[in-house]
């Protein structure tokens, strides 16, 4: 920790602005003459562009927005209760060799009210009808499947909100 201090010695002492015209910094004190950024209590945000419309207000805007939430492949219990047999274990493997699921990177959904047939489940989601019913039947829960990871960007983007002006009240006469 003390090693990391430094010298008073090489310490210099900071520009001592507006002391007479004699003293280099005098008079403007270097800000130049005139102007926003003369005047004490001077900041403007970034994206000021002097009053021309900003470029983020002038680009065009897509409606509605993309979520980056990982969603299901849907399957309704019905078609899984023609392809499988009382008893089959319905998983990834049974469903893509079946034709029923063509992605095996995302999770499985299934969809109903009732079931039918007696089948046993492996990594997938049930909807909360079939939930319901699943666990009244007492036998165990289905376990869910390890959703893959979702890949983020290493970008970090800092959004600056301009500052909000205040309305000037209008003054009737």
């Amino acid at each position: 920790m003390l090693n990391k201090l430094t010298s008073v010695k090489n310490i210099k002492p900071g520009k001592r602005v507006g002391r007479g015209i004699a003293s280099g910094k005098g008079k403007t004190a270097g800000r130049g003459t005139k102007g926003q950024k003369s005047r004490s209590g001077y900041n403007i945000p970034r994206s000021f562009e002097g009053g021309q419309t900003p470029l983020i207000q002038r680009l065009p805007k897509n409606k509605g927005f993309k979520s980056r939430r990982i969603k299901p492949q849907v399957i309704n219990i019905e078609k899984i209760e023609n392809y499988f047999k009382d008893g089959e274990t319905v998983n990834y493997k049974t469903l893509i060799e079946k034709k029923l699921i063509l992605n095996k990177n995302l999770p499985v959904k299934i969809l109903g009210s009732k079931f039918q047939k007696k089948l046993k489940f492996r990594d997938v989601i049930f909807n909360k009808r079939l939930q319901a019913e699943f666990e009244k039947t007492k036998e165990a829960t289905p376990t869910k499947p390890a959703v893959p990871a979702q890949k983020q960007s290493t970008a970090v983007v800092k959004e600056t909100k301009p500052k909000s002006v205040k309305a000037k009240p209008v003054l009737k006469k």
